[in-house]
């Protein structure tokens, strides 16, 4: 079977990004099947910005075009529309050349639906549409899309997608059931972001910094960004140090446009128990958290955002540790039922650190959570097992199409 991929944010392990697709599509072509995946680079991947408008590389046999318009969510909001809306056109190019039996679109942004649209319509392919983030319900609740007009578009442009796919794929239950609701003739199929359990449980040679000795470290890895609403650390980290805990170290490691911010705010309150690293390669984001006390999962408080499937929260899973998060969603019910983390109120400092200090105080029931995270990993959100279900279901999609 020959697979076409649409995605804006191809990286690998050597980058500092979600690995998503590369994952799923190398194991889909060990399995005997052809791969094309059209992306752009980012800048907190590892794909280059080449010479030219179209590099084009082969990553363990996944073939791989690159359109080269840089993404960054620190790019103003028309700037990043625009290249959004560049790269989907430049790709209707891809979608009528290349020779292909399904495609996959993967939204966010879901402009990323205009080559899969145009390879459904103009081609008679069948259309997989990937569902990462719930847009443009994301871009309006955060704020980014307010006039009436670009709403009614995107809407509009949402519900084409649906309804023109084959096979919806949503990356959380929490979408599955906002998609369904909307659209209950749609095929939705739950493929959440996924748990490389060999990736994160090898050993990795890691030195830690010596302001680390002594200290229990806990880490948040991904983007500082305005959904992100790390500040909720931050915040935590001050109740802590109102508290007089000089026990816990906090690391941010990643890169976003609110960072500044989040730096001035710990100088603002002198804080020396959160450390900023910045983007680092995927291996050493293994080696911290394999030395966590726990992860992070934070997001800002809207209702769209409950529904977030995190890799952060897999990978904290992959390397066996505990997770203390904020949303009031699935994740929630998921750590409850297995006893993998702590939810904490959102915007409510206290509990963030009463959390933070009960996994210190109480190492028993912390390394119980670390062996359920764990367990999840391997039996629940296992990676070789979520890229199976995705490939059968796009071959059984083929099959019936001859």
């Amino acid at each position: 079977m020959k697979i076409v991929y649409f995605y804006q944010y191809f990286g690998t392990p050597k980058g500092g990004w979600s690995t998503r697709v590369y994952e799923m599509t190398k194991r889909w072509v060990a399995a005997g099947h052809e791969v094309t995946v059209v992306t752009s680079p980012y800048d907190k991947s590892d794909l280059p910005v080449g010479k030219g408008l179209i590099s084009k590389y082969d990553f363990e046999g996944i073939q791989v075009i690159a359109i080269n318009l840089l993404q960054s969510n620190k790019h103003h909001v028309l700037k990043r529309l625009f290249t959004f809306c560049a790269f989907s056109l430049i790709s209707i190019f891809y979608s009528l050349k290349l020779k292909c039996d399904v495609v996959i679109a993967s939204s966010g942004p879901i402009t990323i639906g205009l080559p899969g649209l145009t390879a459904r319509y103009l081609r008679g392919k069948k259309l997989v549409f990937e569902v990462r983030d719930l847009w443009p319900e994301g871009a309006i609740q955060l704020g980014f899309m307010k006039s009436n007009w670009m709403k009614s578009i995107a809407y509009g442009f949402e519900k084409m997608c649906y309804r023109a796919s084959s096979l919806i794929v949503a990356c959380s239950d929490g979408m599955r059931d906002s998609i369904k609701t909307r659209y209950p003739e749609t095929n939705v199929l739950v493929i959440p972001n996924a748990s490389d359990v060999e990736l994160f449980q090898q050993p990795i040679n890691l030195t830690l910094p010596e302001w680390t000795q002594g200290k229990c470290v806990f880490v948040y890895t991904g983007s500082l960004g305005l959904m992100d609403d790390c500040q909720q650390i931050i915040m935590a980290a001050l109740e802590l140090k109102k508290r007089g805990n000089n026990q816990v170290k906090i690391v941010m490691i990643g890169e976003g446009a609110e960072k500044k911010q989040l730096q001035d705010l710990c100088v603002k309150y002198a804080l020396d128990n959160v450390h900023f690293l910045g983007l680092i390669p995927k291996t050493q984001v293994i080696g911290w958290l394999q030395k966590a006390y726990a992860a992070f999962v934070v997001f800002k408080n809207l209702e769209v955002l409950q529904t977030s499937s995190p890799n952060k929260m897999f990978d904290a899973f992959a390397a066996g540790v505990p997770i203390v998060q904020s949303t009031q969603g699935w994740i929630k019910q998921t750590l409850q039922r297995h006893n993998a983390g702590i939810t904490v109120l959102p915007d409510e400092p206290a509990t963030f650190a009463d959390a933070i200090e009960y996994l210190v105080n109480n190492p028993a029931a912390r390394n119980q959570m670390a062996a359920n995270s764990l367990s999840l990993a391997q039996n629940y959100f296992n990676r070789n097992k979520l890229a199976s279900d995705f490939l059968n279901a796009m071959v059984l999609l083929h099959t019936k199409q001859r």
